[in-house]
């Protein structure tokens, strides 16, 4: 089971682009667990994490043969797009799973486990600050080598955490790169999935999370 540390970021800036060129910076994680031999196709993606100024941030770096995003309304199924995505539990009874494409449409939901999820509102989804290299406009699959980075601020209290009791603490999550609807379906994860078909609800998959 892969374990990860998370930094606490001094003097966190309420610029997004700074937030983005801070995580750019720091320590980057694989992205590059093939699940299912049935959908191959690696990308290259990595994330850097970190938390501060109130929020839980985190930085997408991604290359891949061809991207979508067509979806541009909250909480649709931005998975079919090129997508990238954060599942992760503060609590044991619940878990979290936050999906944006690469335009940052974002799709959160809430539960312990697939069955019986509740979407977070859209008006507390847009309280998520979001930054993609690639903009905000929808796009047609483009079958061209293409490079994207995508930044998220999610603040910590939506997560039902503060940042001052965050040290120490500890809890479970994953991390993912799909598109359902891409050319080349695949599905990445951070943590093994030991599930015989694809699917990132699996909290009993999750890796181990320490905040510093």
């Amino acid at each position: 089971m892969n374990e990860l540390e998370i930094p606490r970021m001094a003097d966190v800036p309420l610029d997004l682009d700074a937030v983005d060129r801070r995580l750019a910076d720091m320590r980057q994680h694989s992205i590059d667990v093939v699940n299912w031999p049935a959908f191959d196709y690696r990308p290259c993606v990595t994330f850097a994490i970190g938390y501060g100024g109130g929020d839980l941030c985190v930085r997408f770096a991604v290359e891949e043969d061809a991207v979508l995003a067509e979806k541009t309304e909250t909480n649709a199924s931005v998975c079919q797009d090129s997508c990238v995505e954060m599942f992760i539990a503060p609590s044991p009874d619940a878990y979290f799973n936050f999906e944006f494409n690469c335009i940052g449409t974002a799709l959160v939901g809430h539960g312990p486990e697939r069955q019986g999820r509740e979407p977070l509102a859209p008006a507390i989804i847009e309280r998520i600050r979001r930054r993609s290299s690639l903009g905000s406009t929808p796009f047609p699959e483009r079958k061209e080598h293409t490079t994207w980075y995508l930044t998220a601020a999610i603040p910590l209290e939506l997560l039902g955490l503060s940042e001052s009791s965050l040290p120490g603490h500890t809890c479970r999550a994953n991390w993912y790169k799909c598109g359902d609807r891409l050319s080349e379906p695949h599905y990445l994860s951070w943590n093994p999935i030991t599930t015989p078909r694809p699917d990132f609800h699996c909290p009993e998959c999750f890796g181990c999370v320490r905040f510093l």
